[in-house]
């Protein structure tokens, strides 16, 4: 059976004060730590060049390090603007084609803010920028890695569990991009429990089906919120705003799920990642017959 997968969003504050500067380093330090995945950052831009795209992917492959890579923010998959469907398509062929050096085999991509628009005007237009960006990719031959639509954390932006489920549906090629963390900023903290964590799971499994309600993308990480959602990342430390791992890490071990899971956590991402992934491991073992 297949297991999850458990890397950071980035490197760690700790990678480069063990003095390393460069990514192609990061898969066998994360390797050494024991962690099975990492998700490449390209938020504020496409910025690495295909050598160096191919450094860290055969380094990647070397140490059984999963990649996957997080797609630009500027993003926004509820315009209606030609000009920003374009940019939007664009974003994500550049990332595309950045992942195929790096071996990446999935992308995330946030959703869009609401603006102006009433909310159901603003998920029609996600359903044709979505379109749009799988018809795009095809018509490049850039289809080896998997669009992850995010959960979102400010309550002004799209991307409720049921919205990134409606347009993940629409589509068998897509998956969800589960950030815990946002789903508790945007509901004021209701992340809490392993009820509502259970019931987020199942939401997903009876929306989108077995193989996807098992295995799909998570972002997780301790997020500051006020009464608009999402403030700032926080670390494991953080013992106010949450959500905690540790319900979550017990009903993927008891329901044999196999996600990746991304930490993102400010600057202890590996480290935090490392505690999810020792948390499932002995639960795991106590799930055993």
């Amino acid at each position: 059976m297949a297991e999850p997968r458990f890397g950071p969003a980035g490197n760690s504050e700790s990678f480069a004060a063990a003095g390393f500067k460069k990514s192609e380093d990061a898969p066998a330090w994360l390797a050494q730590m024991g962690l099975t995945a990492f998700e490449y950052q390209c938020g504020r831009g496409v910025r690495c060049g295909e050598e160096t795209a191919l450094k860290i992917g055969a380094a990647a492959k070397q140490h059984g390090i999963r990649m996957s890579i997080h797609a630009p923010y500027f993003i926004n998959l509820s315009s209606e603007e030609s000009e920003r469907m374009e940019k939007n398509v664009g974003y994500v062929l550049e990332t595309a084609r950045l992942a195929v050096p790096l071996g990446a085999t999935r992308m995330v991509v946030h959703c869009g803010g609401q603006g102006k628009l009433t909310r159901d005007r603003a998920m029609r237009n996600s359903h044709a920028n979505v379109k749009n960006i799988l018809r795009a990719l095809d018509e490049a031959h850039l289809t080896g890695c998997t669009v992850c639509l995010e959960t979102m954390g400010k309550k002004s932006v799209l991307g409720t569990a049921e919205e990134v489920c409606e347009l993940v549906a629409a589509d068998d090629r897509l998956l969800p991009c589960i950030d815990f963390g946002h789903l508790n900023c945007r509901t004021g903290g209701a992340m809490n429990s392993r009820e509502a964590y259970a019931a987020a799971l199942d939401a997903i499994h009876n929306r989108l089906g077995e193989q996807r309600g098992r295995a799909f993308h998570i972002h997780f990480s301790k997020i500051e919120y006020t009464t608009g959602g999402e403030k700032r990342h926080l670390t494991f430390a953080d013992d106010v705003f949450g959500p905690e791992p540790q319900p979550l890490m017990a009903l993927i071990a008891e329901r044999g799920l196999s996600p990746v899971v991304i930490c993102e956590s400010s600057g202890t991402q590996a480290e935090d990642a490392r505690t999810m992934q020792l948390l499932w491991e002995q639960l795991a073992k106590e799930e055993q017959p």
